[in-house]
């Protein structure tokens, strides 16, 4: 087998679906396996894979593992010698598996490889990221980065001033698409499965850098991804656990110290944003609604730092 995609879904039914046909109405020329784990949806996902692609292998998990532990399931079960990290929103252009596999058979030293990912109105959608510094985060946290987007120094972790028109070593590829290396995996080891969602890619290409594996950003393919889909309708919760990743990497990868610094960034980053919001909404009556939403999730990620009591499951 060479390519082995994998796909965890919970309640993306439409997109999963559209995933699936991507890849089965163009199907690189070399041999594919797809596996889907379902994490316990109940909005007829596993149902509709089960019906409509029979060829998939199905995993139905009775209740939701989460992002890391569900990946790391199939991956244990996959055969391929390229093993596809694909999100179930998703759809992978034609020819995007064949150009990747070329260029990781044409380039020994790299583990990860990720295309060039599009929003769904077909514009380009940022995939590189920095590893978190004290600085970018900073920057993120005083509002420089968005204010800069396309400053290198300003930026923070995003790479907006990378144009993702050329192939070029990146310490991170978001997590949407990667094509792994199966030799790197062994090395590198699975997925990190205490990060329930959010932050295992940045954990993980920290470490395949670290076993001194290269990640590259590989533009010769294209995919789209919705992205947000999975967050948008739980803010509140979304937010809560990117908190929580955040805490929990620079907890695993820069000790007491970068947890103090980096826990003191996001409490600063908080307060300033809930004060922004509030000023805003009480100038702008029309944007209550919005600005309420803002106002909880702040207040929500605030309490949380201070009650060290984040959730992880939806």
């Amino acid at each position: 087998m060479d390519i082995s995609i994998v796909i965890v879904g919970w309640n993306s039914k439409p997109y999963l679906e559209e995933c699936l046909e991507s890849l089965s109405g163009a199907p690189p020329l070399r041999s594919m396996e797809v596996i889907v784990v379902d994490n316990a949806s109940t909005d007829g996902s596993a149902d509709m894979v089960k019906s409509r692609f029979p060829q998939v292998k199905l995993i139905r998990s009775a209740e939701n593992l989460g992002f890391a532990k569900a990946n790391n399931l199939a991956i244990q079960q996959s055969r391929g010698r390229y093993v596809g990290l694909v999100n179930p929103d998703v759809k992978v252009l034609p020819g995007c598996l064949d150009a990747l596999v070329n260029y990781l058979e044409g380039n020994p030293g790299v583990g990860n490889v990720g295309p060039r990912i599009l929003n769904s109105d077909m514009t380009l959608q940022s995939s590189c990221r920095r590893f978190p510094t004290f600085w970018n985060n900073l920057c993120s946290a005083t509002g420089l980065a968005g204010a800069f987007k396309t400053n290198r120094l300003f930026s923070g972790e995003h790479m907006l001033f990378f144009p993702h028109d050329r192939t070029l070593p990146v310490d991170v590829l978001v997590g949407c698409f990667w094509l792994l290396r199966r030799k790197a995996i062994e090395d590198v080891g699975l997925l990190d499965d205490k990060f329930f969602m959010y932050g295992e890619d940045v954990d993980w290409c920290r470490r395949c850098w670290k076993a001194g594996w290269k990640i590259v950003f590989f533009p010769g393919g294209e995919a789209i991804h919705h992205r947000g889909t999975s967050s948008a309708s739980q803010p509140i919760w979304s937010a809560l656990a990117q908190q929580r990743s955040t805490i929990q990497y620079w907890s695993k990868h820069h000790g007491v110290l970068g947890l103090v610094g980096i826990k003191s960034i996001l409490f600063s980053r908080h307060v300033l944003r809930y004060l922004f919001v509030a000023v805003s909404r009480f100038l702008r009556a029309s944007k209550a609604l919005e600005s309420g939403d803002r106002l909880r999730v702040s207040s929500a990620c605030l309490q949380a730092l201070l009650s060290e009591s984040v959730p992880r499951k939806a």
